[in-house]
């Protein structure tokens, strides 16, 4: 290459650059690994953190992910792609993003899907300022956000609005049910509210009075925007036919179909919404068209963002997606079918109706609310639940998520526990082993005898 540019070495490449600039090596870095010996190093550090039973949702699910998705996921034409501005060069990523926003609106039952958003909280942030946008009757820039929502989204979606004078009103949930008591909206009947969101099922894991909730918001004026689960939405009502006309919006985290629980992420956000309110939409959105030829083909018909358009005009600052993620929802979604789907569906609704029987069965744990659940269960406990998990843990076992810190008024008994699809019933019989002897144990303590060693 240096002969046929006519070059003597690769140094010569780089003399405008002064020598007292230049780097003279990375003398405290290693010495180079192999591909063989990198793999066994970080097959070394990934046992260190060992494989704990997963019994913790909370908005990252344990879910069986088929071996062909990151197999074609990981392919160089998907794997290495980058945003598909030149059509004639990207009708492969093109025709998934198709797809992926087609399988998205018939799961949501909404009219259009842009090609996702970072994560579920930053798509609902933004879901926010699209509802703000185009709800043209409201001037108050007022949300109404249930506390039942997820704790990182309602910090997400505050930190991103409130430089934009918009105001996030906290609904309190029923202590009983653990969701928004629809009689709790009647406060605010006659004043100007932009919009109301509604989670289902809610970080609880409890299900909403969606229908009551979106028609309320429709008769006062406000947009409805759906935070949803996406597994959830195989078995129940899909948000585009809650109520009397379904949701304006409706977003989420795309993590159950086909991310990893990889220490946080990367994970992808949804957005879908109606037609009516596809100019406001942020990201980008996949046409499908014929060429001159009259052979079928795909384009970017949509991308009111600032890359785009006057930054003034635009709908976002969103400068990338999450496409690789995007990727392998796609083909997650399409070898498991709406069959498939149900059934991961069905057997998450199973497994957490066996383990709170399993859990409920101990003295003193108890389901706190009342409601139906899906997928997630939140039970109080006769012991400390920080105490409880860590000493799980030490048994290798991820016992459910303390709520003490986001909801200090359940108290330090709370535990929001989960069992999807993946949980097997000897794995929950030894959580409930392990649980129960810590309750036995403590109650030896409490009455003065010592447990057996």
């Amino acid at each position: 290459m240096l002969e046929v540019i006519g070059v003597s070495s690769i140094e010569q490449l780089f003399d405008e650059i002064p020598a007292e600039l230049r780097f003279d090596g990375l003398k405290d870095a290693p010495d180079a690994m192999s591909e063989m010996e990198v793999a066994q190093l970080m097959q070394q550090r990934a046992q260190a953190d060992g494989q704990p039973l997963c019994f913790i949702g909370a908005g990252a699910y344990d879910h069986h992910i088929p071996a062909a998705v990151w197999e074609i996921a990981g392919r160089g034409e998907f794997y290495t792609a980058y945003t598909p501005y030149q059509a004639e060069a990207s009708q492969g990523t093109l025709q998934l993003l198709y797809e992926y926003q087609s399988m998205m609106t018939a799961l949501t039952a909404m009219d259009v899907s842009n090609a996702s958003l970072y994560d579920g909280a930053s798509a609902l942030a933004e879901a926010v300022l699209m509802a703000v946008r185009a709800n043209r009757k409201s001037k108050s820039k007022r949300v109404l956000v249930p506390r039942s929502l997820h704790p990182a989204y309602r910090r997400v979606t505050h930190n991103i609005v409130r430089n934009q004078g918009i105001e996030l009103v906290e609904l309190p949930f029923d202590r009983n049910g653990g969701h928004t008591d629809p009689a709790a909206l009647e406060q605010f009947v006659g004043e100007d509210i932009a919009a109301l969101v509604i989670p289902q099922p809610n970080f609880f894991g409890v299900l909403e009075e969606v229908d009551a909730l979106t028609d309320w918001a429709h008769a006062n004026q406000a947009m409805a925007i759906a935070v949803v689960n996406p597994v959830a939405l195989a078995l129940l009502q899909p948000p585009g036919e809650w109520g009397s006309n379904g949701v304006d919006i409706c977003c989420g985290e795309g993590q159950p179909l086909g991310a990893p629980l990889s220490s946080g992420g990367p994970y992808f956000g949804f957005l879908c919404c109606r037609q009516a309110h596809v100019r406001q939409m942020p990201g980008r959105i996949v046409g499908k068209t014929l060429d001159l030829d009259g052979k079928p083909g795909f384009t970017l018909t949509l991308q009111a963002r600032e890359q785009h358009i006057r930054r003034s005009k635009a709908t976002s600052n969103i400068c990338t997606n999450q496409g690789l993620m995007v990727t392998a929802a796609t083909i997650h979604m399409a070898l498991l079918g709406g069959e498939g789907m149900e059934r991961v569906a069905a057997g998450c609704s199973a497994n957490i109706g066996l383990l709170t029987d399993m859990l409920t069965g101990i003295s003193g744990v108890e389901t706190l609310f009342e409601r139906p659940v899906f997928h997630e269960q939140v039970v109080r406990m006769p012991l400390l639940v920080k105490d409880v998990l860590r000493t799980l843990s030490a048994h290798n076992i991820q016992g459910g998520y303390d709520l003490s810190t986001d909801y200090p008024e359940l108290g330090g008994d709370a535990v929001l526990i989960c069992a999807t699809e993946k949980r097997t019933r000897v794995e929950m019989e030894r959580f409930r082993e392990k649980l129960e002897r810590l309750v036995q144990m403590q109650g030896m303590k409490s009455c003065g005898a010592m447990p057996d060693a």
